[in-house]
C-alpha cells in the first residue's frame, strides 16, 4: 500500500469578530474575540525547505507570516463574514502551497472547521459526557471487565453545506442534534443503554453514527475519546482507533547547516499517535485492544524514549519525518493494522505518514485538554 508523508504546522492568533446571524438572542452577532489556532497538513515538494529535515520549521514560519495580519485585529476588516470556514479559506489562499491535504481553523477548544482536498468544509464540535461501563466479553482478569467509568468525549464531524435543508450546517445545529443523545448517555451506565450492551469505543462511535445520521445526513464521522490518549473513529464504513504516547528524547539534526540551532544537541518531548484501521471483532467489539497496541509497540518505544535519536543507525536523521517513517516501517511488522503515524515535536507541528486511502486528518490534540501519558510496561489492558 502506497504511503503519503505530510508536514504539519500550526500557528495562533488573537482576534475579534462579529458574524451575520439571526438576532434572536444569538451572541455570535455581537462583537467578541477568540484565541484562534490554524493548522495545515501538506505534502511538500522535494527541496522545499532550506535543508532536509527543516520542513516543519520552514512551514511553521510560513504559517506565522500568513497569520500575522489577523493577529490583534477585527477580522471583519480583513475577511468578509469571518466564519471559521471563511478564515480557513483566506489562510489557504495566502499559503498558496500545492499539495495541501487538510487546512483547519479552531476557534475554541470545542469547535473548528477543516477544509479537505476537494475544498469541502467539514465542521466539528466536541461533546463531553460522564458515564460508567464494563466490557462483558473480555478475558477473565482483564480490568475493563470490571465496572468503571470515563469522562468520554465525542466529536461530531459534518460537511457544512446543507443537503435537502435550507439552513447551513453550523455549531448550533450540531448542538440541537446532539442534545437528545447527551441526555441518554450522560451520567448513565452505558451497558444499560439500548444497543450498547458491549460499549467499546468503536461500538459507541457506530451507535452514535446510527442515531445522528438520520437527522444529520451531512454527518461525515464520529470520534469517541475514551481517555485523553485513546479513542475510536467511525465514518459509516470503516473503524479507526488511535493510541497516543510521549517520547522524551535527545535529537540533533545532522543535515542542518553547521553552527545552526538545529545542528546543536537538544531535546524534545514528542507527541506520538498510532492510527490503526481494521475490521471490527464481532465478539470483542473492538478492532484492536488498546493494551495490545501498547504491548506490541513497546520494543519500538523503548528504542526511542530517553534515547539520543540521532545515534539510532536506522534513522536517516532525527527530524520528525525521518522518525515517523522509521516508526511506521518498524511497527507495521508487529501491528499490521497500523494505518498511520503522527509525530509532533511541538504543539501541532510535525509529520504524518500513512496509507494514502486512510491517512489521518489533522491532529485532534487541541480537542482534548488532558495530557497524554507515556507507555508503561506490558500490561494487557484496554486503557
Amino acid at each position: 500500500m502506497a504511503t503519503r508523508l505530510l508536514t504539519v504546522a500550526t500557528g495562533g492568533f488573537e482576534s475579534a469578530r462579529h458574524l451575520a446571524v439571526p438576532t434572536d438572542g444569538n451572541r455570535r452577532g455581537q462583537l467578541h474575540g477568540h484565541g484562534f489556532r490554524a493548522s495545515v497538513a501538506v505534502e511538500l515538494p522535494e527541496a522545499w525547505a532550506p535543508f532536509p529535515g527543516g520542513e516543519v520549521a520552514a512551514l511553521q514560519a510560513r504559517m506565522q507570516q500568513v497569520l500575522e495580519p489577523l493577529n490583534g485585529t477585527l477580522l471583519n476588516r480583513v475577511i468578509d463574514q469571518p466564519t471559521d470556514t471563511n478564515i480557513a479559506r483566506w489562510i489557504g489562499n495566502r499559503l498558496a502551497l500545492p499539495g495541501i491535504h487538510r487546512l483547519a481553523v479552531q476557534s475554541t477548544a470545542d469547535q473548528g472547521v477543516e477544509l479537505e482536498r476537494d475544498e469541502r468544509a467539514r465542521i466539528w464540535r466536541r461533546y463531553p459526557f460522564e458515564a460508567a461501563h464494563q466490557l462483558p466479553n473480555v478475558p477473565l482478569g482483564h480490568k475493563c471487565g470490571r465496572m468503571h467509568g470515563h469522562g468520554f468525549q465525542a466529536i461530531v464531524h459534518a460537511h457544512s453545506s446543507p443537503g435537502s435543508r435550507s439552513r447551513d450546517i453550523d455549531y448550533d445545529l450540531l448542538d440541537e442534534v446532539w442534545h437528545p443523545l447527551h441526555n441518554t448517555l450522560d451520567h448513565t451506565c452505558l451497558n444499560d443503554v439500548e444497543g450498547l450492551s458491549n460499549p467499546t469505543s468503536e461500538l459507541i462511535a457506530s451507535w452514535l453514527w446510527e442515531r445522528l445520521k438520520p437527522t444529520l445526513p451531512e454527518l461525515s464521522s464520529v470520534d469517541v475519546f475514551e481517555t485523553a490518549s485513546s479513542g475510536a473513529n467511525f465514518n459509516g464504513r470503516d473503524y479507526r482507533i488511535w493510541k497516543d504516547f510521549t517520547l522524551d528524547s535527545a535529537v540533533q539534526l545532522q543535515r542542518a547547516p553547521a553552527g545552526s540551532r538545529e545542528r546543536a544537541l537538544h531535546g524534545q518531548t514528542f507527541r506520538l499517535r498510532l492510527q490503526l484501521c481494521a475490521p471490527i471483532d464481532t465478539v470483542m467489539g473492538w478492532t484492536v485492544d488498546f493494551g495490545d497496541v501498547k504491548t506490541r509497540f513497546e520494543p519500538v518505544f523503548s528504542r526511542l524514549d530517553h534515547q539520543p535519536l540521532h545515534a539510532l543507525a536506522e534513522l536517516r536523521d532525527a527530524d520528525t519525518a525521518s522518525i515517523a517513517e522509521w516508526i511506521y516501517r518498524t511497527t507495521k511488522v508487529q501491528l499490521p493494522q497500523l494505518a498511520g503515524v503522527e509525530l509532533f515535536e511541538t504543539r501541532g507541528c510535525g509529520s504524518i505518514i500513512g496509507e494514502s486511502r486512510t491517512i489521518p486528518g489533522l491532529p485532534a490534540e487541541d480537542r482534548v485538554c488532558s495530557p497524554v501519558v507515556p507507555i508503561a510496561g506490558n500490561i494487557s489492558t484496554r486503557l
